[in-house]
């Protein structure tokens, strides 16, 4: 085991990839997950609980489906606020609601505990490869102890401003994904009825003012039947969507453009791909318009 141990409470999808990374790079991982096997499966140290990774570990990575598994983790009993102790950090690395990280973050300031929380983005390719992108808020001088942490991670690491911000900013962000991936999935539906070639018609809007993150980095692979699966699944785009909305309605700004992503992963999640990669989202669209699918069999 490494000089260096760190923490980490859930190793999932993204969790634990990150985890790999870090054991790689000759860093010590005490991981805790419901799910024991993804633990080992990730390179990390199993122990059997919350309290004993806070407890034997000066930084906690976090990465939980949402804020109410995060704030059960925080604060249910043997939870991580329990066994907090002063000078630690911990990270939530879950894309949460910023009005919760806010509140959590001042109870841990209570106990002298750094609470960072650093969105991400990149999906599952850019965390086997160590190329996430962390929007972090909070304090300056713990994200500056985390360098080591996080260079295995991430490729860029941005403090985007006090507790709360970089989940403010991962909502922003995904809300865009959203809309992309949903409305580029449309596109592409329609252009397959058309009789086009996908291929041609990609090569066309990347080139074009239609140009977006789904169509340069998605779909030259959907269309030729590889999902990419391992990403972000359609329940938990819907869940971003929803906090996105919860968001802009605390700062009363007008969300005029939710409805076409949430009828796009709602669609999805009724038809039985909601636990699979959003990218099935063109599948369900294309249940609904005729049984299409952009590439054979």
């Amino acid at each position: 085991m490494s000089e260096r141990l760190i923490g980490f409470i859930g190793l999932g999808n993204m969790g634990g990839r990150m985890a790999r990374r870090l054991v790689d790079a000759g860093i010590g991982v005490l991981g805790f997950d419901p799910n024991a096997p993804a633990v080992t499966a990730a390179g990390a140290e199993p122990v059997e609980s919350i309290a004993e990774v806070v407890g034997k570990t000066e930084i906690v990575l976090m990465s939980l489906p949402d804020s109410k598994v995060v704030t059960k983790v925080v604060e249910g009993e043997g939870g991580a606020l329990a066994n907090a102790r002063s000078g630690q950090i911990i990270v939530d690395l879950s894309t949460s609601s910023a009005s919760t990280t806010r509140r959590l973050a001042a109870r841990f300031a209570e106990k002298g505990v750094s609470y960072l929380d650093a969105g991400i983005s990149g999906g599952a390719a850019a965390a086997e490869v160590g190329a996430l992108t962390l929007m972090v808020g909070g304090e300056e001088a713990a994200l500056v102890r985390l360098d080591d942490v996080f260079a295995p991670i991430a490729k860029t690491v941005v403090l985007m401003g006090g507790s709360g911000a970089g989940h403010t900013t991962k909502l922003l962000n995904n809300f865009l994904n959203a809309v992309s991936l949903s409305a580029t999935a449309e596109v592409m539906v329609a252009g397959k009825k058309a009789g086009l070639d996908l291929h041609r018609l990609l090569e066309v809007i990347n080139a074009s003012s239609g140009v977006n993150f789904a169509t340069l980095n998605r779909f030259p692979r959907i269309v030729d039947g590889d999902y990419l699966e391992g990403g972000l699944t359609s329940k938990l785009m819907t869940k971003d969507v929803v906090l996105y909305t919860d968001l802009l309605h605390e700062l009363g700004v007008a969300s005029l453009n939710t409805s076409g992503p949430m009828a796009s992963f709602g669609l999805a999640t009724a038809l039985g791909y909601g636990d699979v990669i959003s990218n099935r989202v063109v599948d369900a669209i294309g249940d609904v318009s005729g049984g299409i699918r952009l590439h054979q069999a």
